[in-house]
């Protein structure tokens, strides 16, 4: 079940940090242990309270251990405390320190083996999705309305992953890649004085009408670092959001007031962006922006402290 979930390349991903750990010699520790074919089943226990993910993605990390071990392992999630044993904990719940969240059955030698691997997954996922539940309640505090996005600040090859945990913690996604949403961002107009700003993006949308990419991008986004570039951008025909690089909250209080006075408000998102903190956020969500894009989200998330007890 859980695998299908999974793209190509994440599966390729588990295969190399498996890969990484056992080379063509295997687990030369495990390998010395009497027991090591006894069964065991460990515990997985968060050390911190957060937001667990990637429970979806553990039955894939133990089938690749299994299969180049040729012993069967087995990922258990486990009720929460207080819940209906048929309610186990899943991806976005979020976990107590010392709560056991799921168990994991095998032989002792493939368990040790598996560990580390399996909690590397686990516990950067579960930080990424840990910080976006932060981040999400503390500017949905002031703003009920606000999403809270990531950005493509990812970690090469974990994209699927990371983007994954943002959606576990609350968060919503931005664009996947540069190929299914167009954003023209300040350097693609470099060059361009902002009086020209208006023009420049009407052509640029034209082409972008001319060559009908199949499927369409999901969206048009127009960046801009000032409120006179935001004056030319957001009534430029075919623009579905403005993103507001390093605006003052003053500026960001100005530009919802003038796309509202165009009659723009629904139709035109506005976007915050650039160094936001969560010191930051509900200032900035108090402004009455509609969306806010974090990159601290999945490339400074510190990873959820977890562990694996007999």
């Amino acid at each position: 079940m859980y695998g299908a979930m999974w793209s190509p390349r994440t599966h390729a991903l588990v295969r190399a940090a498996v890969d990484e750990d056992l080379a063509d010699r295997g687990d030369l520790s495990a390998a010395l242990l009497p027991d090591g074919d006894a069964p065991v089943a460990a515990r997985l226990v968060p050390r911190q309270a957060g937001v667990i993910c990637g429970l979806a993605l553990a039955p894939l990390v133990c089938r690749e251990f299994s299969q180049r071990l040729a012993a069967e392992l087995r990922f258990e999630p486990l009720p929460a405390p207080g819940a209906a044993p048929a309610a186990a904990v899943a991806d976005g719940g979020r976990v107590a320190p010392g709560q056991a969240v799921a168990l994991l059955h095998g032989p002792k030698a493939t368990v040790l083996t598996a560990e580390r691997t399996l909690l590397n997954f686990l516990g950067r996922l579960s930080g990424v999705a840990t910080l976006t539940r932060r981040c999400v309640d503390a500017a949905r505090a002031v703003n009920p309305r606000v999403q809270i996005l990531d950005t493509r600040k990812t970690l090469p090859g974990w994209r699927e992953l990371d983007k994954y945990a943002v959606r576990c913690g609350g968060g919503s996604n931005h664009r996947f890649g540069l190929y299914d949403a167009v954003l023209i961002k300040v350097n693609h107009l470099a060059g361009v004085a902002t009086h020209d700003l208006a023009g420049a993006l009407a052509a640029l949308l034209r082409r972008l009408a001319e060559t009908a990419p199949s499927p369409p991008p999901a969206f048009v986004e127009v960046e801009a670092d000032s409120l006179a570039q935001f004056e030319q951008i957001v009534g430029v025909p075919g623009v579905d959001m403005v993103l507001l690089d390093n605006f003052p909250p003053d500026d960001l209080r100005a530009a919802v007031r003038r796309r509202d006075a165009l009659g723009l408000a629904g139709r035109v998102l506005l976007e915050a962006s650039g160094g936001m903190t969560e010191e930051r956020l509900a200032a900035v969500a108090a402004t009455g922006v509609d969306r806010i894009s974090i990159g601290a989200l999945t490339h400074s998330a510190p990873q959820l402290d977890l562990g694996l007890d007999a």
